[in-house]
């Protein structure tokens, strides 16, 4: 590859970059992670064999290459029942405290392509609380709600991650003797010559996907949460984002509801007084 193309991204590209993006579209990505946005245009430079100012062009006047560009820095990488102990938190202290409610109303912001929202439908389906669940999810990116709202995936690639969904759903980590036996035929169609793994249609029903953009939109669903789920998404906004990010999720959390963030994501700065942390969640208490 010609040694043009192997480029960092300057403060000045990314500015740039941020300026046209705004001017031509209703996207901003001036408050998002610069180093994070950095690397991933360097990644988005070299695969497009360009430079930055021929970006910048390209930009200004194909509207499909710029949606494209947007969905390419936006996507982020999941997989069925992600961080086990995360899950393990999740069925065993803090969906028992919603178990009693007429209705439990879960958000999945940043759902990228769905296999968290589905390992949230099987764990209320285990619960018994798949009935009585609203389960809403969103992502700035429409490339992946189009596979979410399939949810169809290659065997080959999730096939390990069927390793989480053993330890979450099949075992109890508070106790090893106990075992649950729950084929992932219960939830999935395998197809291993065509290496397709489809959820089932009743799981597919369930949720609603609706493209959002955290940055800029409120509420879209129009309800209050008793869990939000955003699991590595505050990583890439700085903090006043971040912020503004922890202020729509209290405004629209019911009180006492529940908030999960990522295993390596916290809530700094003014919002702590607005939530109690216990273990990895955050409870809004005001």
């Amino acid at each position: 590859m010609p040694e043009k193309y192997i480029m960092n991204v300057s403060d000045l590209d990314l500015e740039q970059f941020n300026s046209v993006i705004k001017a031509s579209s209703n996207y901003d990505f001036s408050e998002y992670s610069e180093k994070s946005i950095k690397r991933r245009l360097a990644k988005l430079l070299v695969d497009n064999k360009t430079d930055m100012q021929s970006m910048l062009g390209e930009l200004r006047k194909n509207k499909d290459f710029l949606e494209k560009t947007v969905r390419d820095i936006t996507v982020n990488t999941t997989e069925l029942f992600r961080d086990p102990q995360i899950w393990h938190m999740l069925r065993y202290k803090i969906l028992p405290r919603f178990a009693a409610n007429n209705s439990i109303n879960i958000w999945h912001a940043g759902c990228s392509t769905g296999q968290e929202v589905y390992s949230m439908l099987i764990l209320l389906s285990e619960m018994g609380l798949y009935e009585k669940a609203k389960v809403f999810a969103s992502d700035i990116n429409s490339d992946v709600l189009s596979v979410a709202s399939k949810g169809v995936y290659k065997y080959r690639f999730n096939i390990a991650y069927l390793d989480n969904f053993d330890k979450v759903i099949r075992e109890n980590p508070y106790n090893y003797e106990e075992h649950f036996d729950v084929p992932y035929e219960k939830y999935m169609e395998i197809d291993k010559v065509k290496d397709i793994m489809r959820m089932k249609p009743f799981l597919l029903e369930k949720p609603i996907f609706r493209k959002h953009d955290l940055v800029k939109d409120n509420n879209i669903f129009t309800t209050r949460y008793d869990l939000v789920i955003c699991r590595n998404v505050i990583i890439y906004f700085n903090y006043e984002l971040q912020n503004r990010v922890f202020n729509l999720f209290r405004e629209n959390l019911f009180e006492k509801g529940c908030l999960v963030l990522g295993m390596h994501e916290t809530i700094l700065g003014t919002h702590t007084t607005n939530f109690e942390k216990k273990d990895m969640a955050y409870y809004r208490i005001r």
